[in-house]
């Protein structure tokens, strides 16, 4: 993925461009994987901070700029690193501004990722409406499922209903939106319809 997205970067790329057109080899060996994964960072940060960040490039989602790809590669990464301590037996933390801006960052983009990831279409329909709530930071991000597009807004400190609610510190909340905390999760606590909780879950996985 980092070179993936540096790659478009680099090249400035107006189409999805695949691994090969990109020249993105992988190591041989398996001993090798650590030094690529390091200098793959490594590069990946010195061509978006190189790179005019309002500049456009193919995108997945609805930015069409190198803006999206410095945000996109942060999460990304912060969630793959969870991933290394669910797998170490640690328990995962993402710092609360980086969380914060997580959840709307996968808001944004959910709709688009549809193109990839077709059980989200199913999401859509019903007018319900989902919350989830960071408690420790105070605030609320309502998601409405229209019959005919995926709406998102925040609102903190909003008494607004909803179907169905997970509230959590933020970090917590974000990983339950990529799928790292599951329902019975005692981090989190669970309000309103059940069935529309299981339902997010089975569709939503990007």
């Amino acid at each position: 993925m980092h070179r993936w997205a540096g790659g478009t970067v680099r090249v400035a790329a107006r189409r999805r461009l695949g691994l090969r057109e990109l020249g993105v080899s992988f190591p041989a060996a398996a001993g090798d994987h650590l030094p690529w994964f390091t200098e793959g960072a490594r590069r990946l940060v010195e061509i978006l901070r190189a790179a005019d960040p309002a500049a456009p490039v193919w995108t997945w989602g609805p930015d069409g700029h190198v803006r999206f790809w410095s945000r996109r590669m942060l999460h990304e990464s912060a969630v793959h690193r969870c991933d290394l301590d669910l797998a170490l037996g640690r328990d995962p933390v993402v710092a609360p501004a980086t969380a914060e801006d997580g959840v709307a960052e996968l808001l944004e983009n959910l709709e688009s990722a549809a193109a990839f990831a077709p059980k989200i279409e199913n999401l859509r329909g019903g007018g319900r409406t989902l919350a989830f709530t960071a408690t420790d930071i105070g605030a609320r991000w309502l998601l409405h499922l229209r019959p005919d597009r995926l709406e998102w807004n925040r609102e903190d400190g909003s008494a607004a209903t909803a179907d169905a609610e997970v509230g959590g510190d933020v970090s917590d909340v974000l990983l339950f939106l990529w799928g790292r905390r599951e329902l019975d999760d005692p981090r989190l606590r669970l309000s309103g319809d059940d069935d529309l909780l299981t339902h997010w879950v089975e569709n939503s996985a990007i």
